[in-house]
Parts: structure tokens; sequence; C-alpha cells
């Protein structure tokens, strides 16, 4: 395998995060992508190489995700030395430079968000880590609702030697962080580097930092929505402008006028959908 993805185009932000803006360079499907239909079933391909197979099974509301994992993930991010996590420095960009040059990832033609995540709901790092392995059932709730995080190979054990060192780390602050990546169809994550580094950081006693990594809509996408909220946004104040004045007129204003803003600000960078190819030869 070779890269795929040339130098993209950055867009820093304020959390220290960044957008990349992937042009492509006329190969279709990255080395490292979903290929299948996710009602009959699909695989996680690198190269040529499947290291995941899934398939939804029964019916109704709740279903079943029926995944195994094959060995020989490739990271898509070079091994981290002790001096380079000590180093430290700006994770997301470091990271984003490796996806860029890799053999071995994701990226495809599209906006890409990398930036830290901090907050998860509970349980994402505890009983919604799968430690099963190779094999393992997904209960997807209604809405297609899981949200966990699926490792691509066995967590090691907390005494393993490398799995040692890094806890010094994580004792130490200096612990490097794990790379996410937001699969929509899963409504989870897949853990694409830093098996030894999480299962150091949940030795010590919390859960992993993260770096993750989302696919957000292109301009086009993101500027249709922005447009079908702002007409929304119009009716709804030209209801308001119409009603008789109260004593709470102006904070159901203010309170609209505000959400209409964080709404707009987030829409260029909102998850989008997870890509699933039809075919990775193509």
């Amino acid at each position: 395998m070779t890269s795929r993805t040339a130098r993209a185009p950055r867009e820093t932000l304020p959390d220290g995060g960044l957008v990349l803006e992937v042009a492509g360079s006329g190969v279709r499907v990255p080395p490292l992508c979903f290929v299948g239909e996710l009602e009959r079933g699909w695989v996680l391909r690198q190269g040529e190489r499947v290291v995941v197979e899934g398939r939804l099974e029964g019916g109704g509301c709740c279903r079943d995700l029926r995944v195994r994992r094959l060995p020989g993930h490739r990271s898509p991010l070079p091994p981290l030395s002790a001096a380079a996590m000590r180093a430290g420095g700006s994770w997301p960009h470091r990271y984003a430079r490796w996806l860029e040059e890799t053999a071995y990832g994701p990226l495809h033609r599209g906006r890409w968000r990398l930036a830290p995540r901090e907050v998860f709901a509970p349980g994402i790092w505890g009983p919604d880590l799968v430690r099963e392995w190779p094999e393992t059932t997904i209960e997807l709730l209604c809405g297609g609702g899981w949200h966990g995080v699926l490792p691509l190979r066995p967590l090691p054990e907390p005494d393993s030697g490398h799995v040692k060192a890094c806890r010094k780390h994580a004792r130490e602050g200096t612990l490097a962080p794990v790379l996410l990546w937001w699969v929509s169809f899963l409504d989870g994550w897949v853990l694409l580097d830093g098996h030894d580094r999480a299962a150091a950081a949940l030795a010590e006693g919390a859960p992993p930092a993260c770096v993750e990594l989302v696919r957000v809509p292109d301009d086009a996408a993101w500027r249709a929505s922005a447009a079908g909220l702002s007409e929304a946004h119009r009716h709804l104040t030209d209801r308001l402008a119409a009603r008789p004045a109260g004593p709470h007129t102006a904070r159901q204003r203010h309170a609209v006028e505000r959400g209409y803003a964080e709404a707009l600000a987030t829409l260029p960078y909102d998850a989008a959908p997870t890509v699933v190819f039809e075919d990775a030869g193509n």
C-alpha cells in the first residue's frame, strides 16, 4: 500500500483541533474503509486485508450487530517513543500529518475534523469498551444507538511490558492520546491507535486522553443545512414578532437568537455519515 492523501489545507479550531480539506488524488477508496451493505453485512478492510466483519441480526427496534475482528490491523500512526511523548505538542496536528502520510488510514475526499475529545457519556471506557476478542455482539438500540469503543486488536494486560512503560507516562501526565475514529452507523468509535496507551490509562484508574477523527459535511452540505435552519429561524421570529409583547418576550427572543447562532456555528463541524463503499477495488 502507498499513501493516497495529498497535504490538505488546514483550518485551526479554538479547542486546539483542526479541520482537513482532503481533495483526493483520483483514488476513490482509502486504504482503510468499510465495504459492503449495512443491512446485509460489511467488512472493515485495510488494503487487501479484512480486519473486521460485521453483520446485523434480528429485527424490530433493537438489533444485534455480530462483530468479528481478525488479526493484522496496522496502526495509521508510527510508534511513539518515550521522548516523543514527553515532548508533547499539538497531538491533533501531529496525528493529522501522519494520517496524510500513512498507507493504512481512512482519509478520503472531504472534510475531516481532528480534535481533542475530553467528555464522554458514562460507560464509554467501562461497560461499552469492547474487551472480548475476537468476536462480540453489540446491541444497537432504537435509532442505531450504541456509543462504545471497538478496539482493532486485543487490549494488552496491565502488567505487559509496553503497558508498564505507558503507565509511567500516565502517572507523569505525558501519555499521548489514543486515536478514535467516529463511525456514524455504529454510533460509536473504532480505536485506530493507542491500544497499549488505553490499557495503561485504564490500569491507572482514568480514561485515556483522546484525539477524535470525524468526517464532517462538505461546504455544499452544511450550507444547505444552514439555509434550512435560517428559513426555520425566520418563521419562528416572525411568529414571535406577531405576538403581543409580554414580560417574557425579550427573554424568549434572546433565547431564540442565541440558539440559532450556536446551531449555525456548529453546522460545519457536526459529524457527517461514515462512508460505506460498495467495492474496495475501484
